[in-house]
């Protein structure tokens, strides 16, 4: 093995680590955030979460976005935009639906990602990717659902999962690595700005508690700034479809913080879907050896 291959197959796998750490803190949040949202209406929420994460990630490097080409910033606010409507869209769901439900609904960007490259990309999606994505989609429907029922939470959170596909995909074909820092800025900050703007005619509803702020302050340096840092870079050097495949473990992750935190109850269902879930990711990561949807090269859009 060459010295430029070990290297490769070394990024990849701190690549996939990164993703899978990312949507770790994204798990932790669903039952945090359900709670929460009892108590501090859902924009508010998501103003101050998204605030707090722009000024974290600045005063860190505050240079980052300046290094950016007026292209790379372009990009950026287009992926901000698209992150910012789905976090809206998901978070409101979420308040009309079941934590279970929404996991299962967003976790469809699983099928969205894949369909979305190959239009916009041109990408080909090989056999074994398009298994590994009917698996982890099974796997998500055992995992997450007991009954299911179309409603306008169900209906919002799907055009949420639609939206995180297209930054997905976005993210695959427009990232780099040395850009990472100064783009995830410009994300946070477009999307603080969109749930401002949103939330702003009526005004903004604080966290009452210290137990409230602390939630916040994790899920706005964890769970959005480190997080979206971390998926920046990671997607500059995975392919797309397979980044959506190791991100649908959320629900898996959602599951086993609910049950080890949240007081939930484990049932054999929960297991079976996760173990599908998690035989998916292996599909794309220690399988056969063979070219996985464009991970030679991501394709400019």
């Amino acid at each position: 093995m060459t010295a430029q291959v070990a290297g490769s197959r070394r990024t990849t796998l701190l690549a996939t680590a990164a993703l899978l750490a990312m949507t770790a803190c994204w798990g932790s949040t669903f039952f945090l955030i359900k709670d929460l949202l009892d108590r501090v209406p859902t924009l508010d929420f998501l103003a101050v979460r998204f605030a707090i994460a722009s000024v974290a990630i600045i005063a860190v490097a505050p240079r980052a976005v300046a290094r950016l080409s007026r292209e790379s910033r372009r990009h950026a606010v287009v992926l901000g935009g698209l992150y910012g409507v789905a976090q809206i869209l998901q978070t409101a769901g979420l308040a009309h639906t079941a934590a279970s439900v929404s996991g299962f609904i967003t976790g469809m960007y699983v099928v969205a990602t894949p369909l979305f490259a190959a239009v916009l990309l041109r990408t080909r999606i090989t056999a074994a990717t398009w298994a590994a994505v009917l698996l982890a989609t099974a796997g998500l429907g055992v995992l997450t659902l007991d009954g299911f029922a179309i409603g306008f939470g169900e209906g919002i959170t799907l055009v949420a999962a639609l939206l995180y596909a297209l930054h997905i995909v976005g993210l695959g074909a427009w990232s780099k690595p040395d850009e990472a820092l100064g783009m995830s800025i410009v994300q946070l900050i477009v999307i603080a700005v969109i749930c401002l703007l949103a939330t702003a005619p009526d005004g903004i509803v604080l966290p009452a508690t210290t137990g409230d702020w602390l939630s916040v302050v994790y899920m706005a340096v964890f769970a959005g700034a480190l997080a979206l840092v971390g998926q920046t870079w990671a997607q500059a050097h995975l392919a797309p479809t397979r980044c959506a495949i190791i991100m649908s473990m959320e629900p898996v992750f959602a599951v086993f913080f609910a049950v080890l935190l949240g007081g939930e109850s484990l049932a054999l269902r929960m297991v079976t879907g996760g173990l599908m879930v998690l035989a998916a990711m292996l599909v794309v990561e220690i399988g056969p050896r063979r070219k996985v949807e464009g991970e030679v090269q991501h394709l400019a859009v």
